[in-house]
């Protein structure tokens, strides 16, 4: 079997408190897109492998998600060894989501090969465990999310027929060091209403918590943001934490973009057909 674990975007995101069991309350709008890894899953005589080419995954010592999925359901179930291979096109410690959506395809497709008749409710249990956004790539729609992200609730929202600009300036930023300096606080306005503002409005509006902290520890960052606005973006913000910078365009607008971005950036640009 072979799936297409896809990106998201955070159109805004606000970081309410803290909590105790050392997780933050949060409040975002997850969005996805179609930059997308390619998952392969096929069946072993041996043993459970995995692999993966394609953008390099920083080594930590730990099984890649999807191996930490397949234990995850191996508790619980039989299941047989099976040859993983990852092709990585998603940047890794991009705040584009894109191990969750690994984690979060790899138990539906092993949900799917061996006909485990998990309900939406038993994967979001299990994708939870694996991560704190995994949840949203189950439904794959544009969600409010809440808590630690995982709880989500449909939201209507869409910038179909704009198109996307991603730029991804090679830093990797953890969630652990985003968090670092980030100050929790009571939003001036309720995400939900700043998303049914017009589009131009968003700039002062919908905001990414994360952007102050992380702007001020790499002012390559802001600059980038603003160089979007001055490309004529729409609405230019920071994807989840960091240190993606996404630009909405009016398509013809990017069609004809100016902007010389470094070769070394990882760019990506698409029309929106959500």
């Amino acid at each position: 079997m072979i799936v297409f674990p896809n990106a998201k975007i955070n159109l805004g995101l606000q970081i309410i408190k803290k909590r105790s069991d050392g997780y933050h309350e949060i409040n975002t709008c997850f969005y996805p897109i179609g930059l997308t890894d390619v998952l392969e899953i096929l069946p072993h005589k041996e043993e459970t492998t995995f692999t993966q080419t394609g953008i390099d995954i920083p080594a930590d010592n730990q099984p890649n998600i999807c191996m930490k999925a397949y234990k995850l359901l191996q508790k619980y179930f039989k299941l047989p060894p099976l040859q993983i291979h990852l092709h990585k096109n998603i940047p890794v410690g991009a705040g584009l989501g894109g191990g969750s959506a690994d984690a979060a395809y790899m138990l539906k497709a092993l949900n799917e090969m061996f006909f485990l008749e998990l309900s939406a409710e038993d994967l979001w249990h299990f994708a939870k465990e694996l991560g704190s956004d995994c949840a949203f790539f189950l439904q794959n729609t544009p969600a409010i999310g809440k808590g630690r992200g995982e709880e989500l609730t449909p939201f209507q929202v869409s910038i179909a027929h704009y198109a996307l600009l991603i730029i991804y300036p090679n830093l990797h930023i953890s969630t652990a060091e985003a968090y670092q300096k980030v100050v929790p606080n009571t939003p001036k306005m309720p995400l939900e209403q700043a998303l049914q503002m017009p589009l131009k409005a968003w700039e002062n509006h919908l905001i990414n918590d994360f952007e102050k902290p992380l702007f001020e520890k790499y002012p390559l960052l802001q600059s980038i943001k603003e160089q979007l606005y001055q490309a004529g973006a729409l609405y230019a913000a920071m994807s989840g934490s960091g240190s993606t910078l996404f630009g909405i365009f009016e398509p013809q607008k990017l069609l004809n973009l100016e902007w010389q971005i470094p070769q070394d950036y990882f760019v990506w640009q698409s029309q929106i057909n959500i």
